[in-house]
């Protein structure tokens, strides 16, 4: 068996970035941008008002001070002529200020008798003007890689973006195994189960920017499975859940292997997940998940989603863990690094009482997987522990 820290390096000397594509920005929010993005133009590309006021000179500021209006200015209706001494322009939030105008005076400070207005002595400091550039310049950029959130978007449509540059989304092909499974909504026999892995991993990997397909099941044969492989063979992952231990029905190995699979490892020393096997079949990397749900979803979390970033240009980084402070004592572990299903809260974490790997429902109820290292000593309420949010 090797480390879960072995197991992440091994995978990812197998996975490299897979292209990028153009997209309109109306469909980059998720996606992760693949090259530089360059403004194209200033923002504000003129010195705005901040403020709806009067744009006066500023030199002539003081209470008591008389201007006359002249002219008016909005958001996309600028006053086309100077403003002189003595003079005052109506002016708008977003409006371009006027040339000789270098203060903007809020309505709230003034008195306005017809077409002149006076300082009064609720006079407030400051310009509420927006330099020309004040939030980017032509030329500035988005830097890749970067995950495109709503705000991001926004900016590249204020850098006058249309469309972006971004990674394309990794082609996943689940399998699932065994003669025991049945699809949703069908209707089982009496020795069968319905196939659930395949599902709660496409939820999260194309959460995390993966185009993931749900394959036919396959029964344990040879002919099958060779079906099966045969249906994934464009894929950027093949994941296959089940039938990677070493019973008589666990075929998936042997398979793989006779269709050119070359094995980078198999066995890790975690809980749960020890049978777990990966390799390069063709283009694509395989990963043999082990059956037991609750399982495959922690090796999801754990390998998958770092795999999947990893072929994003996201870097080779295994998922984030943060720090919370233990609500109970725990026993010493024993030689596997252990995922155990917990519930974080007020920045304390509480392990789940099972953590049979079984118990869809206790999956289903934690919001953590507290990682204990491997021989780590018993630990006190109140410590300090690693965990993985889910």
């Amino acid at each position: 068996m090797i480390s879960v820290d072995q197991a992440l390096e091994q995978l990812f000397s197998l996975v490299s970035p897979i292209g990028a594509e153009t997209v309109p920005l109306t469909q980059a929010v998720g996606r992760v941008l693949a090259a530089d993005a360059i403004a194209s133009r200033d923002q504000p590309p003129f010195a705005a008002s901040a403020m709806d006021g009067y744009a006066v000179p500023g030199n002539e500021v003081a209470v008591g001070a008389e201007f006359d209006v002249i002219g008016e200015a909005a958001a996309g209706h600028g006053f086309s002529r100077a403003c002189g001494p003595g003079q005052a322009i109506r002016i708008f939030t977003g409006a371009p200020v006027p040339q000789g105008a270098t203060r903007v005076v809020i309505q709230e400070d003034v008195d306005r008798s017809g077409d002149r207005i006076t300082l009064t002595d609720r006079l407030s400091g400051g310009d509420n003007i927006r330099p020309s550039g004040a939030d980017f310049c032509a030329g500035d950029k988005l830097s890749a890689p970067r995950l495109l959130r709503p705000s991001d978007i926004a900016l590249l449509a204020s850098m006058n973006i249309a469309e972006v540059s971004v990674a394309r989304r990794p082609d996943v092909a689940l399998i699932s195994t065994g003669d025991e499974l049945v699809m949703p909504g069908e209707n089982p026999g009496p020795d069968q189960i319905i196939a659930s892995n395949t599902f709660g991993l496409k939820a999260l990997l194309d959460g995390i920017g993966a185009r993931a397909r749900i394959l036919p099941i396959a029964g344990d044969s040879r002919p099958l499975l060779e079906a099966a492989f045969d249906l994934a063979k464009d894929a950027n992952l093949i994941v296959t859940i089940g039938g990677a231990s070493v019973g008589d029905h666990d075929l998936v190995g042997d398979v793989a292997e006779d269709l050119g699979m070359q094995r980078a490892f198999y066995k890790i020393a975690m809980r749960p997940g020890k049978p777990l096997m990966a390799g390069r079949m063709g283009d694509a990397v395989m990963v043999g998940l082990p059956g037991n749900p609750v399982s495959a979803m922690v090796c999801g979390h754990v390998f998958l989603a770092p795999v999947i970033r990893a072929m994003l240009g996201l870097g080779l980084h295994p998922s984030s863990r943060l720090s919370a402070r233990l609500a109970a004592d725990l026993p010493e572990n024993g030689p596997r690094e252990h995922y155990m299903r917990a519930f974080v809260q007020d920045g304390e974490i509480r392990a789940e009482t099972r953590q049979d790997s079984s118990l869809l429902t206790v999956l289903a109820d934690a919001n953590a997987l507290l990682v204990r290292p491997v021989g780590d000593g018993p630990r006190s309420a109140g410590e300090s522990v690693e965990y993985l949010p889910i």
